[in-house]
């Protein structure tokens, strides 16, 4: 019963860190998709480019809420797939606190993060060229509205139904080679998103559904895994780990996967303890970006995206890590 309670309590703990982060992020992206000024829109949607160098600096910062806010921006198309990989590939997550508590030289903490940093702003570069090159970055614009078509927030009742039946046809005129303005006014007219005149309880409210649908999921993931993390325990996972150097980076990196902050403390333990080497502890503190990945599966419709995100992540902490082991690195 104890066991229960202390990971019940974790996981509330957990879930309560992450709450100001989602909500601010959910009030900014409403708050930009319903600004009158197209001149704040274009100028946040522009500055993809830099988007993997300012994400890596900010996910080594140490908690994990930015990586929980760069998926939601993702999912709203505000920021690139590459931002998102260099954020989650830097999130320092629960290391730091550990590095701290045990007084380890600060020189092997900021080695370490370093690292992560400039691992993430290559590989958030990297993906957003590549994409560029297929051609597969999308129309250049955020698509926050359709965060609220799939959560069914109602974030405003529906204008009169002149307005809806106006709203219609106009969106229907629009060319799939146009993405515009009028059918995004044309959708804010037929399904309540046009705040103009309201006030600002509206984007409030969206914001608060959307934060409290995500909570409950991440809540209820992280409580799921931190019973399966005590489940099994540390120990047992120090002798998974310990016996062979390259299967040891892609479990590692499988454990850093885990969405829940017993994974990140796991593995510095571990590292901290002699028990896993520096490639094993790179590749899976690498791949440990807090919950990001988990609110990308939940707020993002594309799987198929979700799934080459997580791919892509766990494929360049691997990576890293083997690299690590093979130049014989030391923190």
């Amino acid at each position: 019963m104890d066991f229960l309670v202390d990971v019940l309590t974790e996981s509330v703990i957990d879930t309560l860190k992450l709450i100001p982060f989602l909500f601010l992020t959910y009030l900014a992206m409403e708050a930009l998709e319903h600004s009158a000024s197209h001149h704040v829109r274009a100028a946040v949607e522009k500055s993809g480019k830099a988007g993997p160098v300012v994400g890596s600096i900010l996910g080594a910062l140490p908690q994990c809420g930015f990586s929980a806010m760069a998926a939601t921006l993702y999912a709203g198309r505000v920021v690139t797939a590459g931002t998102l990989v260099a954020v989650i590939l830097s999130t320092s997550d629960e290391m730091i606190p550990v590095f701290v508590a045990h007084q380890e030289s600060p020189a092997r903490l900021f080695g370490i993060l370093a690292l992560k940093v400039i691992v993430g702003i290559i590989a958030g570069l990297l993906v957003d060229v590549a994409l560029r090159m297929l051609h597969r970055t999308g129309d250049g614009h955020a698509h926050i509205h359709e965060l609220c078509e799939r959560a069914h927030c109602h974030c405003e009742d529906a204008e009169d139904e002149s307005g809806s039946a106006e709203a219609e046809p106009e969106a229907r005129a629009a060319t799939a080679g146009e993405h515009d303005d009028v059918a995004r006014r044309a959708h804010e007219r037929a399904h309540g998103h046009d705040h103009h005149g309201h006030g600002p309880w509206p984007i409030v409210r969206s914001a608060l559904v959307h934060t409290v649908q995500v909570t409950v999921f991440i809540f209820l993931v992280t409580f799921v895994f931190g019973l399966l993390i005590e489940g099994v325990g540390e120990d047992a996972i120090g002798e998974l780990l310990a016996d062979h150097p390259v299967r040891a980076t892609f479990i590692a990196a499988l454990v850093g996967l885990i969405p829940n902050c017993g994974a990140s403390v796991a593995l510095t333990e571990l590292f901290l303890d002699g028990t896993l080497a520096a490639g094993p502890m790179v590749a899976g503190l690498l791949v440990s970006g807090g919950v990001g990945l988990l609110v990308l599966w939940r707020t993002n419709a594309d799987l198929r995206q979700n799934a080459a995100v997580t791919g892509v992540v766990y494929a360049v902490g691997v990576a890293v890590g083997l690299l690590v082991g093979a130049a014989g690195m030391m923190f």
